[in-house]
């Protein structure tokens, strides 16, 4: 397998600002993928299009050997200067009443409110929260985020448009993202949420513009719930949601990869939400497939052990090559060999600890031991013969009260998408 075979960077970064888009880019620098210098042009081509100036500056220097950089990128790093000096200049006024304390502290949740209050105190007027916006993303673009972030929170207390309010959402997102930092992570979630409930609260928006909003929340959230203590649960509540799984299906499949791999290495939801995987999974795999999906396929479809054997060691490094999935490669393997005994122990009534052993490369005493915690741990119906060297394996039925969960759920899934798909078809 090519090592970048499966490599999903093209994929993702459809649905991403283009700011979101460098971390990636270093990390498969980083990983030596691709051609370093066909990297660096990416990258600097990227770049082209923010107000890093200095920044692409080093960049080329880099690719091409020199110490120094064309007329045109000294002209255009005049030129961003220049238009900072004007913005500053702008949001001069606002930003002094926004850094006094005894101001703020007098704004209410009225908008309306605090905007009479700036005109009447101060004379700070329309013009002064338009510079506001555009001094924010000035900054988003000249890569200082940490400013950005505040300056959008202090334009959505004074906004009064609810398309510029979004936008600014969003662009604060993208800025705690890119700080990299625990706290801003938190924050981060919270407005994954914001977003998710405006989004999903737009009643006369068209339903192909709610389509393309949350593939690319999907997409923003990957950063978001990767780098946070709950985002494994997050993943699987949001992604698995109909409105969501529904978004996958239709524009992005790929992004099972990450559900997959949040559901094995989340033993408290793996019971819950398995089987409507793997539903989804193979409803998708004509479009879309991976190791990591062809894994579950392998074990919970197939029951073809060899098979996912193999495949889990092809998922090694298709995790390592992703940016999002490195840190977890090994919980993930660990887990999925679990997944493995289990579902082997499960579907068969006696099993020899002498072939388990030799499957898991082991004494058979050392097995033993082995196949005991897992017994004790996944809390299988199931004892240990001694005697006769074997493990028995006890019924393993599912309750009532699960069957009408999951068929629930697969209704509720099932009427989304069947209700889109008229929303869809109807011609005014």
């Amino acid at each position: 397998m090519a090592a970048t075979n499966y490599e999903l960077s093209s994929k993702l970064v459809q649905y991403l600002d283009l700011h979101l888009t460098l971390p990636i880019m270093e990390y498969l620098q980083e990983r030596g993928l691709y051609n370093e210098d066909d990297i660096l042009r990416a990258k600097l081509a990227l770049l082209d299009k923010t107000n890093m100036v200095d920044f692409a500056m080093d960049i080329y220097k880099g690719l091409n050997g020199v110490d120094e950089v064309p007329a045109e990128m000294k002209e255009r790093r005049t030129q961003v200067v220049a238009r900072l000096r004007q913005l500053q200049a702008d949001v001069d006024p606002i930003i002094k009443c926004l850094q006094n304390r005894h101001v703020v502290e007098k704004f209410r949740q009225d908008k309306s409110f605090n905007l009479q209050f700036l005109q009447e105190e101060f004379q700070i007027g329309a013009e002064h929260v338009e510079a506001l916006y555009q001094y924010a993303r000035f900054q988003f673009n000249c890569g200082n985020y940490s400013l950005a972030a505040e300056l959008l929170q202090s334009y959505r207390t004074l906004c009064t448009n609810s398309e510029r309010n979004i936008s600014a959402l969003w662009g604060k997102l993208a800025a705690e993202i890119l700080m990299h930092e625990a706290v801003n992570i938190q924050e981060a979630r919270e407005d994954v949420f914001k977003l998710k409930e405006v989004i999903d609260n737009q009643t006369f928006a068209p339903p192909l513009v709610q389509l393309q909003q949350r593939t690319w929340l999907l997409h923003w959230s990957l950063y978001v719930f990767w780098n946070h203590e709950n985002g494994r649960n997050d993943i699987i509540d949001l992604f698995l949601s109909p409105a969501y799984i529904s978004a996958i299906q239709i524009n992005a499949p790929h992004l099972l990869r990450y559900v997959a791999v949040a559901v094995v290495i989340n033993k408290k939801k793996q019971r819950s939400v398995l089987k409507e995987l793997i539903r989804a999974i193979q409803q998708e795999s004509y479009e879309y497939s991976d190791p990591v999906t062809q894994f579950l396929e392998c074990v919970f479809v197939h029951y073809d052990f060899d098979g996912a054997q193999q495949k889990l060691k092809e998922c090694e490094a298709v995790l390592d090559n992703d940016f999002f999935l490195a840190a977890y490669k090994d919980e993930f393997i660990e887990n999925a060999r679990l997944f493995i005994f289990e579902t082997y122990c499960r579907i068969h009534q006696s099993i020899s600890i002498a072939l388990l052993a030799e499957r898991l490369g082991m004494d058979q005493e050392a097995a033993e031991k082995w196949i005991a915690n897992l017994i004790l741990n996944a809390k299988l119906n199931a004892k240990i013969d001694s005697k006769s060297g074997t493990v028995v394996m006890g019924t393993q039925s599912q309750s009532v009260h699960e069957q009408l969960v999951d068929k629930a759920k697969m209704l509720s899934v099932r009427t989304y998408v069947l209700a889109n798909t008229v929303v869809g078809s109807v011609k005014p």
